[in-house]
């Protein structure tokens, strides 16, 4: 426990055991529907190195439900934060940090399975003559290929469930944030359709806004498990993985060119083996194809890939 911004002790050593029980529910519920063990990777960055700390990789590939599929939890420290984390907090830039999450991408192999994204984070920034800064932050959205209006409204049904503790004002914040930042600009389209995101999070008091945190990560199987079980059957052919493998490009630019949480890993020295682990097996890019008008392809483009008041 240390010390942090107007809020007495806050507890890390709390948030690295929920974070930590979090990634063994979600790989042990993942294990039992996929029937693939997955691969368990226990890292330690080198002592020498300049970020400090370790981390547990889960993942599987090749599995019966999943294509790929990793849950990662890491808890580092490094002597200065990296420009991602201080982008929205200049005031912050230089000072030792301590970084605890756990994120996870599923990638399934059924076309009719969308990809699925949660992130769940808390940071510490230190600062030898003033108080901490602490915040947290993290969401989950969802990428599908051939979408439904059913799984899109459940998904996001449990969404707003999970924050509805906290407030009514807050899951429209946070849907609107993830829609603004799951956006490929230089596409000018959405990623997927959205669910919640938030960042910078410590308006609450720590054990509320730890409470949040944790409502998020609770949801996590809520939210995306009933859309597995829907879909996993669906008959699918050479059609729908082809465009499955084309959406999955967007999902490459995005995690490469825009997401805030794999530049924070590559820029603090991070494990590149786990930071990437969010990239999808097989992905096809194809030279400014569109799809056929009224086909299952236009649908995702017209009736999904724009923001909507889905729950």
């Amino acid at each position: 426990m240390r010390r942090g911004v107007g809020d007495g002790f806050v507890d890390s050593q709390g948030v690295r055991e929920y974070l930590l029980g979090l990634q063994q529910r979600i790989v042990s519920a993942f294990e039992a529907l996929d029937g693939k063990p997955f691969r368990r990777d226990t890292w330690e960055k080198p002592a020498d190195a300049p970020l400090g700390g370790g981390g547990l990789t889960c993942i599987v590939e090749d599995g019966n439900l999943l294509e790929r599929g990793g849950v990662g939890f890491s808890h580092v420290t490094g002597t200065k934060l990296p420009p991602s984390a201080s982008a929205q907090r200049p005031q912050l830039a230089g000072r030792g940090f301590e970084a605890i999450g756990v994120s996870l991408v599923f990638h399934p192999r059924n076309p009719y399975v969308p990809t699925v994204h949660m992130n769940v984070r808390f940071f510490i920034a230190r600062d030898a003559q003033s108080a901490d800064a602490w915040w947290f932050g993290g969401g989950m959205d969802l990428t599908p290929y051939y979408a439904t209006e059913e799984d899109a409204r459940h998904f996001h049904a449990t969404c707003r469930q999970a924050l509805e503790p906290f407030g009514s004002a807050l899951h429209p914040r946070f849907k609107r944030w993830c829609d603004e930042y799951f956006f490929l600009k230089h596409r000018n389209e959405p990623r997927g359709i959205g669910g919640v995101f938030f960042d910078d999070f410590n308006e609450l008091g720590f054990e509320r806004s730890f409470a949040l945190m944790r409502a998020i990560g609770d949801a996590f199987l809520a939210a995306y498990l009933p859309i597995v079980e829907r879909n996993r059957q669906r008959h699918y052919g050479p059609r729908e993985r082809e465009f499955q493998a084309y959406r999955r490009g967007r999902y490459v630019e995005f995690n490469l060119v825009h997401d805030r949480g794999t530049l924070f890993g590559l820029q603090s020295g991070g494990r590149t083996e786990s930071i990437l682990m969010s990239l999808p097996p097989v992905v096809h890019w194809k030279y400014d194809w569109h799809p056929e008008p009224g086909t299952p392809e236009a649908r995702l483009y017209s009736d999904f890939l724009r923001p909507r008041d889905w729950a």
